[in-house]
């Protein structure tokens, strides 16, 4: 078992966690910020970004693990796949202090639910021999 279609969308999401987590330590060493935000709104922006990947991003690609070992066909992985590096993408550059209604933080978390709900339905349907 290869698992190919679950790396395929692995590797590159592996490269938007990187960024993330440069994008937080790198300011942590400029802001002399060991732990913690300092109430520095800045910094605090930086580690929900990194932190809203890390919320989401695991559960969706242990899905895809799972759908993809049980035999989920590649339109299922690549459907759910497709929306989590989309949301991924989108999220960081719509999450901002000044504007919570930011229409990429709307497709950020919309592409990960919807995600989430396709992996969802191709389980089942794999549970329920369909």
């Amino acid at each position: 078992m290869s698992l190919a279609l679950t790396t395929t969308y692995t590797l590159p999401l592996v490269l938007i966690w990187a960024a993330l987590w440069i994008n937080v330590t790198a300011f942590r060493a400029r802001a002399k910020q060991s732990i913690g935000d300092g109430a520095n709104p800045e910094l605090l922006l930086r580690i929900r970004r990194h932190g809203n990947f890390i919320e989401w991003t695991p559960l969706v690609l242990l899905m895809m693990l799972m759908a993809e070992a049980q035999g989920a066909g590649a339109l299922w992985l690549h459907t759910a796949g497709m929306l989590l590096l989309c949301g991924r993408l989108a999220h960081p550059f719509g999450l901002k202090i000044e504007n919570g209604e930011h229409p990429l933080r709307y497709v950020g978390n919309g592409a990960n639910l919807l995600s989430v709900a396709v992996l969802s339905l191709a389980l089942i349907r794999i549970l329920a021999g369909i």
